[in-house]
């Protein structure tokens, strides 16, 4: 039985308040030096950690920083210079495939709409949430990762299993000025605090908090 929008809202309350005392400040844990290189960073982080991403990315961004470089490449040159991902040999590819879509049609600038974002290969909703908040500031959605689809339907925000539909789920109880730093926290509490491994959920701080609600 799904939490009703007001418990849902009541919840949200204390899991933002407390992320907020824990994660003070918060940023992207992808590191990168322009927009392109956000881009590649999230296309690669997906099924891959980011940690293991930013290993791949320093030498590969020192060698080839912006979207021209990238377009020099072969897929297959690619592949093997992100051979650590998962998933490397389509994710080169649709790199690749960005990388000459975006010089020859936005000037080799990442696109500032939902609507075309999309259009891009390997970019869904959740990358293109990402992209439109950090690049441009465009609070149009709630990126839906691994760790924020577990732990909201951990938590009671949603029942559902679909990122979008979960993502719909959080846009009512969620502020759209909390759109890009919420699930920031979240990632990092599900890392530090409440991992998918097998644990007592008693001691995570959220459960504690929301205990005492």
């Amino acid at each position: 039985m799904p939490n009703s929008l007001q418990k849902r809202k009541e919840i949200f309350a204390v899991i933002n308040r407390t992320l907020k005392k824990l994660y003070p400040e918060i940023s992207i844990a992808l590191q990168y030096a322009n927009d392109w290189q956000l881009l590649v960073a999230v296309i690669l982080s997906a099924q891959t950690t980011d940690k293991k991403v930013n290993q791949i990315t320093a030498p590969l961004f020192a060698q080839y920083p912006d979207v021209k470089d990238f377009a020099h490449l072969s897929p297959e040159k690619l592949a093997q210079l992100i051979h650590g991902v998962n998933y490397h040999n389509t994710k080169a590819r649709n790199i690749i495939a960005d990388a000459h879509m975006l010089l020859d049609c936005y000037g080799g600038k990442i696109p500032d709409t939902m609507e075309e974002l999309t259009q891009l290969r390997g970019v869904a909703r959740k990358t293109a949430n990402i992209l439109l908040s950090h690049i441009y500031g465009k609070r149009e959605g709630i990126a839906v990762d691994t760790h924020v689809k577990r732990l909201t339907k951990l938590l009671g925000l949603t029942i559902y299993t679909d990122p979008e539909k979960i993502e719909k789920d959080l846009m009512q109880v969620v502020p759209p000025k909390e759109y890009q730093n919420f699930p920031l926290r979240l990632i990092q509490y599900g890392r530090d605090y409440c991992s998918a491994r097998k644990h007592n959920h008693n001691n995570c701080p959220l459960n504690v908090a929301l205990k005492k609600k």
